[in-house]
């Protein structure tokens, strides 16, 4: 049995994000390796204790310090790996990826996931932005493989030999009929726009706002999700809201999170920046009527042209959502055979195979 050393997400399972939960689905299924799981003790939650027959937890200290808290723990991380040397190292986004160098000397193998350029991101400084470039030039030439979610990305850096497209998956739902989440938070099933994501701008929850302060057939605009590490984005979201139409859930799993998809009116996602958004094939799974900003990650996706608008345009999204809103109350049905998780734990499987070699 491989044992695969995963390094660069904060952890799963009951950790906010999608690097996050794109690891529990992938490394939950892979039931014949050996998964040695970094995880970062300042965001394990009451959740994280479940346990998997496969995987074992390694919990080193970390921090909350934006910048800082990814190169502490995957420095700790890869110092562990290095006296307890797995088959190979799958390292997830380019920021860690700066010590495949290192493992490299070593004589380990190592997997890129990339995610998405995080260089591109407000959040951080030109500094930042800078290293995060060195870290993607570091990433790609010293991974034995290289996996990228999205397609555009990997045209971007060259599509080289070592790089395969390997999308996010969705596994099959069951819209929920409880609606006792939705209760106790005053929210009106089937009359609201549901945003789903971490409080951060790349987000681009803003231009949500902005736009239902337009519309008055917009009486509900339900955002799901928390903030990384201050509250100042929500901070803003709240001054926006002048018709004070916005509820916030707070980062929101298992049948609670099911209930908000399956209500909806619609969803929206504003994203300026985007790898391949899982919460976008988590709405269609549910049948959910989307609009979506113009980018390369919401582009991943087969959906109608006026679906899309302007990325950064709140009157763009207005329009957009006024057009919608004004048409009947329909699920949708969207083909999603390709973002079968099982199929995606194969092709992950294969990289190892191929790392190896």
């Amino acid at each position: 049995m491989k044992t695969v050393a995963v390094i660069g997400t904060r952890g799963f399972p009951g950790i906010q994000g999608g690097v996050e939960a794109h690891s529990y689905h992938l490394y939950t299924r892979m039931s014949d390796v050996h998964v040695r799981l970094y995880r970062r003790r300042a965001y394990l939650t009451a959740q994280s204790a479940h346990t998997f027959p496969n995987i074992e937890y390694i919990d080193l200290p970390s921090t909350r310090v934006k910048g800082f808290e990814a190169v502490w723990h995957t420095l700790l991380s890869v110092f562990h790996i290095l006296f307890h040397r797995p088959d190979v190292v799958h390292i997830h986004n380019i920021g860690p990826g700066m010590f495949a160098p290192l493992l490299r000397l070593f004589g380990l193998p190592v997997v890129l996931t990339y995610h998405s350029p995080n260089y591109e991101h407000a959040k951080w400084s030109a500094p930042a932005r800078w290293l995060l470039r060195q870290c993607e030039k570091l990433s790609l030439r010293f991974s034995n493989r290289v996996i990228f979610v999205n397609k555009h990305q990997m045209e971007k850096c060259g599509a080289l030999e070592k790089s395969v497209f390997i999308p996010n998956g969705i596994d099959p739902v069951t819209r929920s009929e409880n609606t006792s989440f939705l209760q106790s938070h005053g929210i009106l099933k089937g009359e609201y726009l549901l945003a789903v994501g971490r409080l951060t701008p790349e987000k681009g929850l803003q231009y949500l706002v902005e736009a239902a302060n337009r519309l008055p057939q917009v009486t509900q605009v339900v955002i799901v999700g928390a903030s990384d590490h201050d509250d100042s984005y929500r901070k803003l979201l709240e001054q926006l809201d002048k018709g004070h139409k916005v509820i916030f859930t707070g980062f929101t799993t298992g049948d609670d999170l099911n209930q908000l998809y399956s209500h909806a009116r619609a969803f929206v996602l504003p994203s300026v920046n985007e790898g391949f958004p899982m919460v976008l094939l988590e709405a269609m799974a549910h049948g959910l009527p989307i609009v979506c900003s113009d980018i390369p990650g919401t582009r991943q996706v087969d959906l109608p042209e006026q679906d899309y608008f302007a990325v950064g345009d709140a009157d763009a999204l207005a329009a957009t959502l006024s057009r919608l809103l004004a048409g009947p109350v329909e699920r949708q049905h969207y083909d999603l055979k390709q973002y079968d998780w099982d199929d995606i734990a194969r092709q992950v499987f294969k990289q190892y195979d191929l790392a190896i070699s």
